[in-house]
């Protein structure tokens, strides 16, 4: 009896951090989004400059900087490259934010910005949302957690029971 219970909680507990993790993948989308945004916002002058004299070609006009025969505007020319490379990663990372929720689960879980996740990670507010994906993703989750734990459970004691017993000698 106790075993049951045992077994309902292993699965109230994967069901419960199941249902987090739509909502986790939601909260990094969002953090994604305000970063592309900010970054946007501060590079478009620099675009507008692309546009008026490069013909929108970014990389030419950070090249122009870098072979300028101006300290400081060589150095601006990193700056504009590190804001364009921002933009660039910022870019990726929405469109795989824009895939199916096991997609951007994935992406979120094993190859999301480590920035961004751990900024992700230290905000994040716990919710019980009740969408199509945090119920299937927490029965999920929670079907799981129990079945290894029961297999675990099982498998230790079928090693118990066939361990030697040691031999008498009379």
């Amino acid at each position: 009896m106790i075993r049951d219970y045992i077994r309902l909680l292993v699965f109230a507990v994967g069901l419960l951090a199941g249902v987090q993790l739509p909502a986790f993948v939601d909260q990094y989308a969002k953090r994604v989004d305000a970063h592309y945004l900010e970054a946007k916002t501060n590079f478009a002058s620099f675009q507008e400059t692309a546009d008026r004299h490069f013909s929108g070609d970014v990389e030419a006009m950070i090249l122009h900087h870098r072979n300028s025969g101006d300290v400081v505007f060589q150095e601006d020319g990193d700056s504009i490259q590190k804001i364009w490379a921002r933009i660039k990663l910022l870019t990726a990372e929405q469109l795989a934010m824009q895939q199916s929720f096991p997609q951007r689960a994935i992406h979120a879980l094993f190859a999301a910005n480590d920035e961004l996740m751990a900024e992700t990670r230290l905000s994040y507010s716990y919710v019980v949302p009740l969408n199509p994906d945090a119920v299937l993703s927490g029965l999920v989750l929670g079907f799981v957690l129990a079945l290894v734990i029961e297999l675990l459970v099982m498998g230790l004691a079928r090693l118990l029971r066939a361990s030697p017993q040691p031999s008498r000698r009379y």
